[in-house]
């Protein structure tokens, strides 16, 4: 299991898919050698330094926090049921309305699909709210992730960062 790192009231809660099957054996957020999410965090704005993975509770300090749609991990997100996403709608939405963030930014479209009912999900922000905040699709920054090179991601999460920071 990866304990989420949340608290009330943050500017953004990044909501991966489900949990690595490195970083839930580490303990830490996006702890795989190939994922990109600190890198792009800190060269998109979001933090002055690149954050290592060991330290993934400092992201706390810059208003933000981390969670996963779904708490199994699995080598691929892929692997997931349709029957995990449901399972976990409920839980996400009492933990969305307990803390409260400005925005919740879901890493990559499976988990926003799975739990809106949508079936097309443009980049960027929706036009709903979830459980009050407002809602921004990113991509994966997976390193299996290969339709976005490092600079979409970095561009992507950019555009992102510079919407928040007008708040």
């Amino acid at each position: 299991m990866l304990t989420d790192i949340i608290t009330k009231g943050l500017t953004v809660v990044f909501c991966g898919i489900n949990p690595g099957l490195k970083s839930a054996g580490d303990g830490h957020h996006f702890s795989g050698r190939s994922n990109r999410f600190w890198k792009v965090l800190h060269k998109s704005g979001f933090t002055p330094y690149e954050i290592e993975a060991v330290n993934d509770t400092s992201i706390l300090n810059f208003g933000y926090g981390l969670t996963t749609a779904v708490a199994r991990p699995t080598s691929r997100a892929d692997e997931l049921s349709k029957d995990e996403f449901d399972n976990s709608l409920e839980i996400f939405r009492i933990k969305m309305k307990e803390f409260q963030p400005k925005y919740i930014a879901f890493l990559g479209k499976a988990a926003y699909k799975a739990f809106s009912g949508k079936k097309q999900i443009l980049w960027g922000q929706q036009p709903e709210d979830f459980c009050g905040a407002r809602v921004w699709i990113l991509p994966n920054p997976s390193g299996l992730n290969r339709g976005f090179t490092l600079d979409n991601l970095v561009n992507s999460y950019e555009e992102f960062y510079k919407v928040i920071i007008e708040i």
